[in-house]
């Protein structure tokens, strides 16, 4: 296996306090050399926000936002984009950026603290950048501070290591308690596939219990999902616990994409339907997730990977 170590210089960039959401930043600046061996590139995007771009020799792409540490883009070889960003997202860290693959951490949904925790409304930072066999692959870091710290008081250490390749995107979640006492946690990723949703479906779901939030999302009904194809006839909302470490979402648009996994245990389908006239009828959220929560211990570290794939 041929790796590449990329050296990076760190520079600090301060951006107004925007809202109440974290103003400070560090990232990586890479020269041109690293950036034409690697198929890395940090750049402006929207807002005029750090993004990162990485380019695998094959033709794809991805696009990461360091606000979020969310990735806002996946481009296959055809040039189709699988992943969707809503026409109502910002750039200007005021709220997180709705589309992609936003985290939930350390809480899913509502809860104690702002909806879906606080780890797509904060700063991210690039711990590591390599290349492996010529394809890109890039860590980013989320430590506690001040401002998580005023919701959630524990300490801890995430890395998010992103791997690129022709027709794949990986993505490895470590959690680390660096705390002197015990934490517990859940989380998702809010995954926004492109999609024609009268034409979406996904399958591998038979069998699993369910919690369906349509038509009271407070109140969940459990149930069995009894079909082999599941699709999305109107407002879905529904979690689905011990889920398959494998699902296959038909994108209604010609796209077959394989949904791996370890570790994230659980999974949900979400479309708001007319709650969201806009653009619901081009997009359908198919997250992996941990649902219960998870339990560490000082030092101890969870991990989930995340494998997005197309024949």
């Amino acid at each position: 296996m041929a790796m590449a170590s990329m050296a990076f210089c760190v520079n600090t960039v301060t951006f107004p306090n925007r809202g109440r959401f974290k103003s400070g930043m560090t990232f990586a600046s890479l020269g041109n050399k690293e950036t034409t061996s690697l198929g890395v590139r940090i750049t402006e995007g929207e807002g005029n926000l750090p993004k990162l771009v990485l380019t695998s020799p094959a033709g794809s792409e991805a696009e990461i936002y360091l606000f979020g540490g969310c990735i806002t883009s996946w481009k296959v070889p055809n040039g189709n984009d699988l992943l969707f960003v809503r026409p109502d997202a910002v750039f200007n860290k005021k709220k997180p950026i709705s589309g992609g693959i936003p985290h939930c951490f350390p809480q899913f949904g509502p809860g104690s603290i702002q909806q879906h925790g606080f780890a797509r409304n904060v700063d991210w930072t690039v711990g590591d950048s390599e290349n492996v066999e010529g394809n890109p692959v890039v860590t980013l870091e989320l430590k506690d501070d001040p401002y998580s710290r005023a919701m959630w008081d524990f300490g801890f250490h995430a890395l998010y290591k992103i791997t690129l390749n022709a027709k794949s995107l990986s993505t490895e979640l470590k959690v680390k308690n660096t705390d002197n006492k015990t934490f517990s946690f859940n989380t998702a990723l809010h995954t926004y596939f492109r999609a024609s949703v009268s034409g979406a479906s996904v399958k591998g779901l038979k069998g699993c219990k369910t919690l369906n939030k349509d038509p009271d999302p407070k109140n969940p009904v459990e149930g069995s999902e009894e079909r082999d194809v599941v699709t999305f006839p109107g407002f879905v909302d529904c979690v689905y616990l011990d889920a398959s470490n494998e699902l296959q979402l038909d994108n209604g648009l010609g796209d077959l994409i394989s949904i791996k996994n370890t570790n994230w245990s659980d999974a949900v389908l979400w479309n708001p339907h007319l709650q969201m006239e806009a653009c619901y009828k081009d997009f359908v959220c198919v997250e992996n997730a941990k649902i219960g929560s998870v339990q560490l211990e000082p030092e101890q570290t969870w991990t989930a990977v995340q494998h997005l794939s197309i024949a």
